[in-house]
């Protein structure tokens, strides 16, 4: 079928490509391998309707109790979700797909009109398709990949924070998962009962602990970056060396170590110091709620000041130093070109890593679990198992294991995506790659 050049066909190329995928690629435009490629995932979308259909309907209802029948053969709501968000993830990638055919109907009726009418050749689309497509299908394993194993088990765990996903009562495949809505949300946040205390007071000890564990690994590396840097000792490598090891041996060991040093029956460090006079009475280092908390700070100081002490040696050693010259000509002293060029310069270089560091210390599992498990207890840990010491993510790791509170656990992961999430944004979109993208 003919087409004018004067754009009167462009509705008529819009209203066919939206009733079907590929159609106007093969009436109209004569793009034989696009429009059969269209119209061959517009089939096998409807060839699998049915099934789609079913498992959309079952994320919905999550199934039906039936006690009457053996534990294999019930509805397994849990099954049944992921099911769903499955299906769900193809039915979002074939709506996009449907638009991306109706652009590119769109696009090779507007390149038809600018070249007055002429009709490409069946050799010239295949090979302006194969090159515009190359890259599509180069990404499209990896983006599957994506889609698969990070955005669905996302998903999966935000739904599980609207139900109540639980033991005893709701564990399948013995018994179903209901939707309860925000229910769980409402109990952790505004509830006045246990859980809600524990929530708050596990949050709060999280973000103190986040923002102390990174400043004083942070200023910790600076300062001893700048006294390896000021101290001109032939030996300055050597340190360097040992101030690495820290953080060059695994967490796990060091925390594990730290543990039976710091304890307060039979640990070194108590019986050193009784030993030398300086304590009479052993201290608690992880026995008090304050005392432990401060132990795991400093720990984690002497795990992970040696990354910033390299970073801040990296970035001193970038600066010029005609710079620190030129100052020392106009009369600054070393405090001054310290605090005044090299402070600042090194902030501004380091200040996204920063933020990364306090996004990772939020999520620190093995500095708290490691090292004191979130002990001691405290008054609401009967009920939640959240100790002194446990931060988010450790909780969430008793939720499920140990209680099976997995609609609780997901709400918490939820909060710390949404804490998190603008941190991350942040530090991305001030890379130099996001910038140079977006020019």
């Amino acid at each position: 079928m003919e087409l004018k050049t004067d754009s009167s066909d462009m509705k008529k190329i819009k209203i066919t490509a939206s009733c079907f995928m590929g159609l106007s690629h093969i009436v109209f435009l004569r793009d034989y391998v696009k429009g059969i490629f269209f119209a061959f995932c517009e089939l096998a979308f409807i060839a699998a309707l049915p099934v789609t259909l079913k498992k959309l309907v079952g994320m919905i209802t999550l199934g039906s109790p039936h006690p009457e029948m053996p534990i294999k053969m019930r509805d397994n709501s849990i099954f049944m979700l992921i099911d769903g968000i499955l299906f769900l993830a193809i039915v979002v990638i074939f709506a996009i797909v449907y638009y991306l055919s109706v652009k590119s109907a769109q696009k090779e009726y507007e390149e038809y009109c600018r070249t007055g009418g002429r009709a490409k050749s069946q050799k010239e689309l295949l090979n302006t398709t194969l090159g515009k497509s190359f890259p599509i299908f180069g990404l499209a394993p990896a983006f599957i990949m994506v889609i698969v194993f990070v955005v669905i088990p996302l998903l999966f765990s935000v739904c599980v924070a609207f139900t109540n996903y639980s033991d005893p009562a709701h564990i399948p495949p013995n018994n179903t998962v209901d939707w309860v809505g925000f229910q769980n949300f409402a109990e952790l946040l505004g509830g006045h009962n246990n859980w809600s205390a524990g929530f708050a007071r596990v949050a709060l000890w999280t973000l103190v602990w986040a923002v102390l564990s990174t400043f004083t690994c942070y200023f910790g590396g600076l300062i001893i970056a700048v006294l390896l840097k000021e101290v001109n000792i032939k030996i300055a490598p050597v340190f360097r060396f040992i101030f690495i090891l820290p953080y060059a041996v695994p967490s796990v060991v060091s925390m594990l170590v730290w543990k039976n040093l710091l304890n307060g029956t039979f640990g070194i460090v108590n019986r050193t110091l009784m030993s030398i006079g300086f304590i009479e009475s052993p201290i608690p280092w992880l026995g008090t709620p304050l005392m432990a908390q401060f132990t795991c700070v400093m720990v984690n100081l002497w795990a992970g000041f040696g990354y910033f002490m390299l970073l801040s040696m990296g970035t001193m050693t970038a600066i010029s130093e005609d710079m620190n010259e030129a100052a020392r000509i106009d009369g600054a002293s070393k405090t001054q070109i310290l605090t005044k060029i090299t402070m600042p310069l090194v902030l501004y270089q380091t200040l996204p890593l920063i933020i990364m560091s306090f996004a990772h210390n939020v999520n620190n599992f093995g500095a708290i679990y490691f090292l004191t498990n979130g002990l001691p207890t405290v008054s609401d840990s009967t009920t939640t198992l959240a100790g002194a010491t446990d931060i988010l993510v450790t909780w969430i790791y008793k939720l499920t294991i140990t209680l099976m509170k997995y609609n609780y656990a997901s709400v918490i992961a939820v909060m710390i995506f949404i804490v998190l999430a603008p941190f991350a944004i942040f530090n991305f979109k001030n890379t130099k790659a996001y910038k140079e993208g977006s020019v």
